[in-house]
């Protein structure tokens, strides 16, 4: 019940049987003629890539190219931001300068979703919390304990990395966890950690530990509200699923 899906976008899926250079196509059609008259919102993800990377290779356009690098990771840009420069090459027509620009890109999207702390984003559902510590986590090849820190009106006033560990696990101590929300001020803490497995099971040490840091809470007025496991399949909240 807990378990959920993150969303994804949904690029217009578009293909082209015979090779014609995005000059030689209708002005509305052009990537960035149409950004210009219609607003990005109107761009697939395949007509975006290709604005970044600007041109094709001989035999293709810039977007059928797009559309081949997004096919590889089965059209899931989360997927596509973990790819290196060196994989990312591989594809011809894409060398360094153009591979760099995708990385880039898709980093600068990921710093802006961090930016969004400034605004102390309000806590309502587990999804909050997902969509605020997921962008830090998500990627990871290894294991981050962090803690998100509330006040009294469950906005987010700083995001703290606890511990990190390995790929399977990571060391949780809970006189460091309590020593920083009293050092914020929180009125309460969202427990975040990450599985670079993809499972989104809790082990028997994520629930023993919840329930530790919880208990040791109340003896220092501080709520612990849920803890949230990270993985690239969406998120698992263990107050959700009663596992408090």
């Amino acid at each position: 019940m807990g378990k959920t899906q993150p969303e994804k976008n949904k690029s217009e899926d578009i293909t082209y049987s015979t090779y014609i250079p995005i000059k030689d196509w209708a002005v509305a059609d052009r990537p960035r003629e149409k950004l210009v008259l219609k607003g990005k919102q109107a761009l697939s993800d395949a007509e975006l890539v290709a604005i970044l990377i600007g041109s094709g290779s001989r035999n293709e356009s810039a977007v059928t190219l797009s559309q081949r690098i997004l096919k590889s990771v089965d059209n899931n840009l989360n997927d596509l931001g973990k790819a290196t420069i060196e994989q990312l090459k591989t594809f011809k027509g894409i060398g360094e300068a153009k591979a760099i620009s995708i990385n880039a890109a898709l980093e600068l999207g990921r710093r802006r979703q961090l930016s969004d702390i400034a605004q102390r984003p309000q806590i309502r559902s587990s999804r909050d919390a997902y969509n605020v510590i997921a962008p830090i986590v998500v990627d990871l090849p290894h294991e981050e304990f962090w803690i998100l820190m509330l006040n009294r009106s469950n906005q987010v006033v700083a995001r703290t990395k606890i511990s990190s560990g390995g790929t399977s696990s990571t060391v949780i101590d809970a006189k460091i966890v309590f020593k920083k929300a009293l050092e914020y001020q929180a009125s309460a803490i969202i427990l975040c950690h990450n599985h670079p497995s993809g499972s989104l099971e809790p082990s028997d040490a994520d629930i023993n530990i919840t329930r530790k840091l919880r208990q040791g809470g109340t003896y220092i007025d501080i709520g612990v509200l849920d803890h949230i496991i990270v993985s690239e399949r969406g998120y698992c909240s263990l107050a959700d699923d009663g596992l408090m």
